[in-house]
């Protein structure tokens, strides 16, 4: 089987003709898939681009071994990683996708680096409580997340890939004239982030097929996220799947003005345990406004320390993470993918949620479900 290999190249003017031109670091190091059809295209792509360079250096770290080719021309980039489950990445990820140049950029973007500089400053000033502009964009942003994820989960079934749901998702964003904010935040290289069975969170969309009996979380920024059965699956998923979305309902209906933010903690542990599962505690739910992720932190299990209370115009996510087996994660070379240690199953849901003056409003609910308490 000849495998043909198009320009790698996001703005190829020449529409990824098939190519020949090898980066060449990426030839010695043995990564496969770096082609491009003209000098113009390597030098613009890979000889300046950032992220390009940053895939040389996590190859360079990992201890060498010989990265096997299928005869489809994918790959598995950590060959020498030892996975705790049964998922693996398939590479190559594919041309970063285009963001149209009318659509405004996030300062991360604007920065060259993908570092969130406003994010940072902010980590020691208090919560904000948004005025009535800020929160109806907010009402805007979170609605088309909503859509976003609803058209992407009605495309999940065995036989599609997660980096083609990253197409329908960047598709959709764009066609909202919004950016899809994940995509270049801290580098990361996709529109959406996409956690399939053992994965708890931050999985990149790539090449990998989903298949019958797989459990898979799409999470877009708006911020909310969903986990969903790939066809059948056992009973323990969707054990596993309903205590998860139970958590965040149950942790919900606490929230109001004057309300402990360390009790949406308390309230979501007992409901796991009580459906034989963990909370995964290494992440946490965030404020959220003009930044993608700010203060306050929201601890997802009991007896944790997080200060204050609750105040009108506070909006920020709750999004646990439920995990079948241990507690503890770990992550893959690529600084991004989170697993169970045990390589058992893990599952999450995510709502962005307004303080409200008698309670609290849910500012991503699906058409239909509850939007607000009381």
């Amino acid at each position: 089987m000849i495998v043909v290999q198009k320009c790698q190249s996001a703005n190829c003017i020449n529409g990824c003709p098939p190519s020949k031109l090898e980066c060449p670091t990426c030839n010695k190091l043995g990564i496969p898939g770096s082609v491009f059809c003209t000098q113009e295209c390597f030098k613009a792509n890979c000889k300046s681009s950032k992220s390009h360079k940053a895939v040389h250096d996590l190859f360079k770290s990992i201890p060498s071994a010989k990265i096997k080719v299928a005869e489809d021309g994918t790959y598995n980039p950590f060959p020498s990683f030892s996975f705790t489950g049964s998922v693996r990445p398939v590479y190559p990820l594919g041309q970063k996708r285009i963001v149209p140049n009318h659509i405004p950029r996030p300062e991360y973007i604007l920065s060259g680096d993908g570092i969130p500089r406003e994010e940072i400053k902010a980590r020691d000033k208090p919560a904000r409580c948004l005025g009535a502009e800020e929160i109806a964009k907010m009402r805007v942003a979170c609605r088309y997340g909503r859509e976003i994820l609803d058209l992407a989960a009605s495309h999940i079934r065995p036989g599609i890939t997660t980096d083609a749901i990253d197409e329908i998702v960047h598709n959709a964003t764009i066609e909202r004239n919004a950016y899809p904010s994940p995509l270049g935040y801290r580098n990361y290289p996709k529109s959406y982030c996409s956690s399939v069975n053992e994965v708890i969170c931050h999985g990149i969309p790539d090449g990998r097929v989903l298949q019958e009996g797989d459990i898979v979380n799409i999470g877009v920024h708006a911020d909310l996220n969903a986990t969903y059965p790939v066809g059948n699956i056992d009973e323990n998923s969707r054990n596993l799947i309903t205590t998860a979305r139970k958590c965040l309902d149950e942790a919900i209906k606490i929230c109001k003005p004057g309300a402990l933010i360390r009790n949406i903690g308390n309230t979501i542990e007992p409901v796991a345990k009580a459906g034989g599962c963990v909370v995964f505690r290494d992440y946490v739910g965030h404020g959220i406004n003009s930044l993608f992720h700010t203060v306050p932190d929201i601890p997802h299990y009991a007896k944790n320390k997080a200060a204050g209370t609750m105040k009108p115009g506070m909006v920020f996510t709750i999004e646990p993470m439920i995990n079948s087996g241990r507690k503890e994660g770990t992550h893959w070379p690529d600084d991004w993918t989170c697993t169970t240690q045990d390589g058992r199953r893990s599952a999450q849901f995510e709502e962005t949620l307004l303080i409200t003056e008698t309670g609290v409003e849910i500012l991503t609910a699906a058409p239909g479900a509850v939007s607000a308490y009381p």
